[in-house]
């Protein structure tokens, strides 16, 4: 099943000014079809071109470590637009934020926990909201690496490789992950994602 690269689900104006049009046009269009092309060339003639994204995710990570760079990115992406959107923020579905007050104690300290584990990845990578084992957890990954592969589901994650954010917060990573909670993050897209996976 080759990849496809998604329309944004918004235009690329519409997140401004937390996320510039110009972030977008680069973020979607150069760097999520580059995984796109270079995974669909490493898929074809394999075993992998049946399997569900999921599915090549979690094979190529322990077979085939540069399918997986490729394929794990293109998943992550998949969702890092939904996981946005003009207006977010704000206030969690109640079945969510009643989850994430009886797991990780609050909103506002699973809001400390998600941008501490964004800001303290060193180099590139994801900070994460997952679902593992019927609890909610924070976790943090390099690279191309999600909550798949540590057999967690991923509800939320922020991408904090520096193409991400570097044309609108230079290196100012903590701010931009500060403006895409309080003010990007598309909770019903993530209670969606959390009532599926429990």
């Amino acid at each position: 099943m080759a990849f496809e690269l998604p329309d944004l689900p918004y235009a690329y104006d519409a997140l401004a000014p937390y996320m510039s049009a110009e972030t977008l046009e680069f973020h979607h269009d150069k760097h999520h079809n580059a995984y796109v092309t270079a995974g669909n060339g490493m898929i074809e003639g394999t075993d992998y071109a049946n399997m569900s994204l999921e599915d090549v995710v979690k094979k190529s990570h322990s077979d085939n470590p540069g399918l997986f760079n490729q394929a794990g990115q293109h998943f992550n992406h998949i969702h890092f637009w939904k996981w946005m959107k003009p207006n977010g923020g704000g206030s969690i579905p109640g079945n969510l934020e009643a989850k994430i007050i009886e797991d990780l104690g609050s909103v506002a300290d699973f809001r400390d926990a998600f941008m501490t584990a964004g800001k303290t990845q060193f180099g590139s990578g994801w900070c994460w909201l997952a679902l593992k084992n019927g609890k909610l957890e924070i976790m943090k990954t390099p690279n191309g690496e999600n909550p798949l592969i540590h057999g967690a589901t991923p509800l939320l994650g922020c991408d904090v490789w520096e193409h991400s954010y570097y044309i609108d917060y230079r290196n100012l990573r903590p701010k931009y992950l500060e403006a895409f909670v309080d003010n990007l993050v598309n909770w019903e897209y993530v209670t969606e994602l959390y009532e599926k996976a429990s």
